[in-house]
């Protein structure tokens, strides 16, 4: 990268890659003219640099960085033009240019304003294979667009086709088809001996605001294994995965990339279909195979208007070896990928997310946004691409699902990198953990998460005596050296330490990893019942009943996991329990003075996120000092001036932790929670773990995450069939049951 071009993207790292080239092409294309003898006596320096100045600033940049930019490249290329024009009065020469060597590279290097931007009537921003959103005022850019096409001209003498900005014309979306063909290109040519294996050497990654989240790191990832990337909430692991999808790190370009990172949008396209379409393909070698043999079928009615050996046979003779020649190479192809069993595999995939074989048939816009999301995940399972990124996949899935796509994945026969905070997933899933951890990545080779946390509270343990054995004999080599220093007979002895404290490695003090604490607030004791169903039958009219005959109960020391596939009807449960629907049939009996705390997973839409933690809680629930606000949310790790803070600048974790504050300001004697864990990184879990575990209170959730439910909970209810039972055993006898019942890991190991 050029000087210029590290100035600008140090100086406006968060605008739109495409902007930034522009500004490059544009600053390196007047360092050109400041070596025209001609061109740079009408060079107007100052106007040219604050039209690119406004530019940047319009596209979301710094001002203060922006002004300091164009103040160091105004200085630069004022520098070049007295010197160009110093060596034009010393030589006379006005017919040639005085070309600067870093200057031609540049141009080599097509960084010059009419070949970097490469601008002329396209419709969107394209930057590594993707749309791109402008916060440019386009208006604003098209007018000086005018003036500088205005300034070529007249500079040239002549009427000029002035390349302008890909900004000005009209964005569209890019449709998954494109998109995946930019990122994965079909080759014909045999890819056999080129190794899979992803090695990245010393790059470093920033996120959108600028902000840098690895320095000088590296990536490796071993064709087939299967790796975790774990870290806490903010920072940067998908914005890690998103610089891989997109190819904007250097990964070869014969290893194909698939992310699942968005919902798919609906249409009327089936969902088996959808799944099927997914992989683009086999679908463009389909619609080639479908193509060549109609014109085969064509030239064959050709062929009989043409007596046998003219000119016009032999054309049509040739032109069907070459459609034959391709022919063979696409069926190769298919043969390769088994198309004839697609199918069938992609069926089974969607059969274990939870898709039954009414609802593969159906429209992907009838589908819920989750359900979109499984249908995503289970586009990428069929496509098995080489380096396969999911984030946060447990997220959208329950139990049963994440049982199978855990069987599924042990079994990827390609790369694998998951973000996860979900521990039982990672324990079965993950063959190595990545750490990510101050600006750097840390490997765990043979791992899995329960041993990594282990290994790396030793790494710290040992490296923490490392760094207090040395600072000890620092300090014992300095306090030598002051007594000493000075003292003739002991002079060269002191001389000698001072050489051995200056030679010593100079260690940095162990990274603490954060940690917080949850604090649910003691309740008094309730005589029972606390809450209990009998015979409770509801659904929103007698014909399609969610729930039958349910005979179930909650005591003050209950631990109770809610589980079952999405849509059996938890949630409804809950509800009835809390009194907000009324079964059609049987009782709900509760104590009188029950006070419940209600944590749902959609708790963020009932927040003002306009107002802080503190002011919405005064609001909410009003009656306390914001001394006790902030104390009390002080307990569920929002601490300092996080709980003064506008809530939508708060992570996903730390709305989730306000949430469980404010349900507790009524000091209930029940905790239900609808998916507590969605949101929360590893610290976070444990501490809702540790809090829940000492809850003087009943506790009843609704949750995916195996390891939580292991850790909390000592009782089991299973929704399935349109009722709730107790299910006899612990969570993993669940979920060995699912799998057994659905036959899923048979049909794993088939696919």
């Amino acid at each position: 990268m050029s000087t210029i071009g590290s100035q600008v993207r140090k100086a406006a790292p968060s605008i739109d890659p495409i902007v930034a080239d522009y500004a490059v092409g544009y600053f390196n294309h007047l360092s050109t003219l400041t070596y025209d003898p001609v061109q740079s006596k009408q060079l107007d320096l100052a106007t040219e640099i604050s039209f690119v100045s406004e530019l940047l600033r319009n596209a979301g940049a710094s001002e203060d960085k922006v002004d300091t930019l164009a103040k160091e490249i105004s200085e630069r290329l004022n520098l070049q033009l007295d010197e160009n024009r110093a060596k034009l009065e010393l030589t006379g020469d006005t017919s040639k240019r005085l070309l600067d060597i870093n200057v031609l590279k540049s141009h080599n290097n097509k960084a010059d304003i009419n070949t970097s931007l490469n601008l002329l009537n396209n419709n969107g921003i394209e930057h590594a294979g993707r749309q791109m959103e402008t916060r440019v005022n386009l208006k604003k850019l098209a007018k000086a667009e005018q003036k500088i096409a205005k300034k070529v001209a007249k500079r040239n003498n002549k009427f000029v086709q002035y390349e302008a900005s890909k900004l000005i014309n009209e964005q569209k979306d890019e449709d998954y088809d494109s998109f995946f063909l930019k990122i994965n290109p079909l080759e014909f040519g045999s890819a056999a001996g080129k190794s899979k294996d992803i090695k990245i050497d010393t790059f470093d990654l920033y996120v959108g605001d600028g902000q840098r989240i690895l320095s000088d790191a590296q990536l490796t990832l071993s064709f087939g294994h299967r790796y975790g990337l774990v870290g806490q909430n903010g920072i940067g692991k998908s914005t890690l995965l998103r610089a891989l999808s997109r190819r904007e790190l250097n990964v070869p370009k014969h290893i194909s990339i698939l992310h699942v990172e968005q919902e798919l949008r609906g249409d009327d396209t089936l969902a088996l279909q959808s799944v099927l379409d997914a992989d683009v393909w086999r679908k463009q070698l389909l619609h080639e195979e479908h193509k060549i043999n109609e014109r085969l079928q064509e030239m064959e009615k050709l062929r009989a208007e043409f007596e046998e050996g003219s000119l016009e046979v032999k054309k049509l003779d040739n032109e069907r070896e070459d459609l034959d020649n391709h022919l063979e190479q696409i069926a190769e192809k298919l043969a390769d990928m088994e198309s004839d069993k697609a199918e069938a595999k992609a069926a089974s995939i969607l059969y274990g997310l939870g898709f039954s074989v009414e609802a593969q048939n159906k429209p992907t816009n009838s589908f819920s946004g989750g359900w979109r999301m499984r249908l995503s995940l289970a586009r990428a399972l069929f496509c098995q691409p080489d380096l396969l990124l999911l984030d946060e996949p447990s997220n959208m899935l329950d139990v049963p699902s994440i049982a199978y796509l855990s069987e599924y994945l042990k079994t990827y026969p390609s790369t694998l990198l998951v973000v996860s905070h979900d521990r039982a997933f990672l324990n079965e899933v993950a063959t190595d953990i990545i750490y990510q951890h101050n600006e750097r990545l840390d490997y765990y080779r043979g791992q899995d998460f329960d041993t990594f946390y282990a290994t790396k509270e030793e790494r710290r343990k040992n490296a923490q005596r490392e760094y207090e054995n040395q600072m000890a004999y620092r300090k014992h080599l300095q306090e030598f050296i002051d007594k000493f220093r000075y003292n003739a007979a002991k002079s060269s002895e002191a001389q000698s330490r001072i050489k051995k404290l200056e030679k010593l490695p100079v260690l940095e003090p162990p990274e603490e990893d954060k940690s917080i604490h949850f604090k649910f607030p003691d309740c008094e004791n309730l005589s029972p019942p606390i809450i209990q169903l009998q015979d409770v039958s509801f659904g929103y009219d007698e014909k399609n009943l969610l729930l039958k005959d349910v005979n179930l109960d909650v005591q003050m020391d209950s631990r109770i996991a809610l589980v079952g596939a999405n849509g059996c009807g938890k949630t409804t449960l809950l509800k009835v329990m809390m009194n907000q629907l009324k079964p059609l049939k049987g009782y709900v009996s509760s104590n009188g003075r029950l006070r419940i705390g209600y944590f749902t997973q959609h708790h963020v839409d009932s927040m003002d996120l306009t107002k802080s933690a503190v002011d919405w809680m005064s609001v909410k629930y009003p009656g306390k000092t914001d001394e006790e606000y902030r104390r009390h949310l002080g307990s569920f790790g929002i601490t300092g001036t996080l709980g003064l803070q506008k809530m939508q600048l708060l992570s996903g974790g730390q709305k989730s932790r306000v949430a469980f504050a404010a349900l507790c300001l009524n000091n209930p004697h029940i905790l239900v929670l609808d998916e507590p864990s969605n949101h929360l990184d590893n610290t976070g879990l444990d501490a809702l773990v540790e809090s829940l575990k000492n809850f003087s209170g009943g506790v009843l959730m609704v949750s995916h995450d195996i390891s939580v439910i292991d850790s909390v909970c000592k009782e089991i209810w299973v929704s399935e069939n349109g009722t709730v039972r107790r299910f006899d055993g612990t969570i993993h006898d669940y979920k060995d049951y699912i799998l057994a019942s659905a036959g899923t890991a048979g049909v794993v190991k088939k696919h």
